[in-house]
Order: structure tokens, then sequence, then C-alpha cells
């Protein structure tokens, strides 16, 4: 079997593994990069199959790495979409609130936003939200002007040319097989060959547990895989909806419930929900794994959430087969839209690391072990945030393995 020597191995071509190589090879230009995907292609997971938002950062706990990666994050990618001829547009997104108990918890986002530093957010009355949105409803709104949407595939696809550019190789349908540390360096076997490196960063996403534990990490967080279901909104009814409605989260479920998406097509999505999935790649409701299957129900923190939020957990799994529910969840925002003018649409899952107490870890997590680097939790906002997060990964990696910063001289800034 061929050996071959490099400085780092990235695992998975979904955009956070994309990114990070493109920063590696950006900062450290003659750095030998190599990305193992197992798929025949790139992206073919989260980052091909997510909304599209460009998240301005509104949700997150301020100080965490979201909050501070996800406002980071997009004002990068924005940027590189410029520089790239990327396509994206800053379409702007309100968040209502239509009951009265809602109306402190919209405060609170509010609130959150603006310590972390999004720019140009608004609370808006319910005459506001109708210029900007006419057919929807609501007693009051946040109006965050600077989200936006794009093509994450596209977006990729430029880390890819980036890559190449840079003299990094991404070789696809090469599945891990295994991790093995040899002294200072790293051995990762392949069915194609085994490199040994000076340093591995793990992106594996929906398997980033099961890669972690390749190395002899622990086992925890576990990665439990959450679907989320699409209807498109028919195109004579387009009308109804002009971009990004979104609720008030619920906070009896750790998800942001049914709301619309513009597309850069023009196209406009519903959803998702949020169903367990019997298969960490199963994107349709009869998918299943046994494997995968009693990896989420026998872990004590998934029994522990399902007990937790039981009613709600079986009110998404019936609207998940019930199109009138669906739409009536919808309807709260925009009371015109009707059963009718949903079709089926795509689907996504959502790798979700999940703690021993139940509690779904709500920060990226990102674990480092001498030569080895694990990202172990990167759901949404990864994508917005993927450019922040991989200058994050290599200001780990070049600590953590001086064989990297020695490659080449470094560049202060990524191009």
């Amino acid at each position: 079997m061929q050996h071959r020597s490099v400085d780092v191995v990235v695992v998975g071509a979904g955009i956070v593994g994309l990114a990070t190589a493109r920063a590696i090879l950006a900062r450290y230009p003659g750095t030998r990069v190599v990305v193992l995907e197992k798929e025949p292609a790139i992206a073919q997971h989260q980052t091909g199959r997510n909304s599209g938002v460009i998240h301005s950062g509104l949700y997150y706990t301020p100080g965490s790495l979201k909050a501070r990666l996800c406002v980071e994050g997009a004002a990068e990618l924005m940027a590189y979409c410029d520089r790239h001829r990327i396509a994206y547009r800053r379409c702007g997104k309100v968040v209502v609130a239509t009951e009265p108990e809602e109306l402190p918890r919209l405060a609170e986002l509010y609130r959150r936003g603006v310590a972390n530093g999004v720019q140009g957010l608004e609370l808006i009355s319910p005459e506001r939200l109708r210029e900007i949105e006419p057919h929807a409803v609501g007693l009051q709104a946040i109006f965050s002007p600077n989200t936006g949407i794009v093509d994450y595939r596209q977006v990729a696809a430029a880390l890819v040319g980036d890559i190449h550019a840079g003299g990094g190789e991404i070789r696809l349908s090469a599945p891990l097989q295994g991790i093995v540390r040899q002294g200072s360096d790293v051995r990762v076997s392949t069915p194609t060959g085994t490199l040994v490196a000076g340093c591995l960063v793990t992106c594996a996403g929906l398997h980033s547990d099961r890669v972690a534990a390749l190395s002899g990490a622990g086992p925890i967080p576990r990665i439990i895989p959450f679907r989320g279901d699409y209807y498109l909104l028919r195109p004579e009814r387009r009308y109804l909806i002009r971009g990004l409605i979104y609720p008030v989260p619920d906070p009896a479920f750790p998800f942001l419930g049914i709301h619309s998406t513009l597309r850069m097509d023009g196209s406009v999505w519903l959803g998702p929900n949020a169903v367990l999935a019997f298969a960490r790649e199963g994107y349709h409701r009869l998918d299943a794994n046994l494997l995968d299957l009693w990896d989420a129900i026998s872990y004590h923190g998934f029994r522990t959430l399902a007990r937790t939020y039981w009613r709600t957990g079986l009110a998404e799994m019936i609207r998940d087969w019930s199109k009138a529910r669906f739409t009536a969840a919808a309807q709260r925002f925009v009371p015109e839209l009707t059963p009718a003018d949903l079709m089926p649409g795509p689907s996504g899952i959502r790798a979700q690391a999940l703690a021993p107490d139940g509690k779904l870890v709500d920060d990226f997590v990102i674990d480092q072990d001498g030569p080895i680097i694990h990202v172990r939790n990167a759901p949404s906002p990864a994508a917005t945030s993927s450019l922040a997060i991989a200058e994050r990964i290599t200001d780990v990696a070049a600590q953590a393995k001086s064989t990297i910063a020695s490659a080449s001289v470094p560049r202060n800034a990524v191009s």
C-alpha cells in the first residue's frame, strides 16, 4: 500500500473542511495539504443541503464561539463572494412574534443581536412588518436587513479552486479507515493508501464522533441526526412571501421552527421540521440504518432529551406526516397560505452534538489533542461561519504543530 508524508490531512470536504484547507494554504504557502472525502463529490451532506442563509448572528449567546464566528464569518463570506464573483443577496429577515407571550423572547433576541454586534437591527411595528412582508402578520418583529442568502455549493466549489491553486490535493471516494498516533505524527489510512501527517484536522459532520473515536478520543459529545423536511411554495403563490420570515423560537424545543427561506433561484422553501433521522444520511422518512438508529436510541443523553421534550417531539413527528399541520405552522405568520400552496421539497440532516444530560450542545466545539484537531460540533450557523472557523482551526493547528508554521513563511491575511 502506498505511503506518503504530508504536513496536514483534513478529513471532510464539506464547507468547513474545505475552508480549513484553504486557510492553512493561504497563511502558510507551500504546506502540503491533503483533503480526504468519502463521497465521490464535495459538499454532499450538510453543505449542499442547507437552506442557503447567511445568518447575521442574532440567536447566539453573547461571547460564545457561535456569536463571534457567525458575525465575523458572515462579513468574511460576503467579501469572499465579492472577490470570487459568487452571487448572493442581502434580502433581510424578519422574526415575527404572533402571540403576547412571545414578546419578551423577541426582546431578548434583539438584545442578543445588539450585544453580538449585528448591524442594522430594528424592532418594528406591525405596520412596518407589512411594508417589508405585505402578507405577514404579527404583534411585533425584529428586522435584520443584513441577513443574506447564497448557494453554498458555489462557495465550496470556489474553495476547491483555491485549494488547488495553493498546491493542495483533494481525494474523493477516500473514506477514512484508521488513525494512529506515530510519535509526533499521525498515520491516516484509506483504501487508496496511507498518509503520514504532521497534523490531522477532522471536519466530519454527521460522523464527527465516530471519526474522533478512531483516534482514541472520547465518545462525548455524541452526534444525533435530526432530519428536516422542506416544502416548496408553488411559483404562482411566491408573491405571498418576499424573503425570510421566522417565528420566535420556542423555548420548549431547541430548534428555530417552521420558517420561510428565499433561495437564490427565486424559489421559496418552507420548513424545516425537526425529527430524529433513522440514518445519519437518511434523507427520506423511511430511510433507516440499524447501527445509526441504535447509536441514537441507546444513548442516555438522547433518552433524556426524548423524555423532556416528548410532547413537542410527538407534535413534530405528526407534522412530518401531515401537510395540514405543517401548513398551519407557517400560517401563524402568513395566514393566506393553504396546503394546496405547498409542494414536496428537499430535506437535510443536522449533525447535532448531544451531551449526556440530554442537552443539545449549543456552541461550536473544537477539540485539540497534540497534532490532532477534531471539530466535534458544527451545526448551523457553521456554513455562514466557515471562513472564520477555518481561521480559528488554523491558529490551533499552528500552535499544536510547529511543522505547519515552519513549512513556509506565514501570511498575515487570507486572500
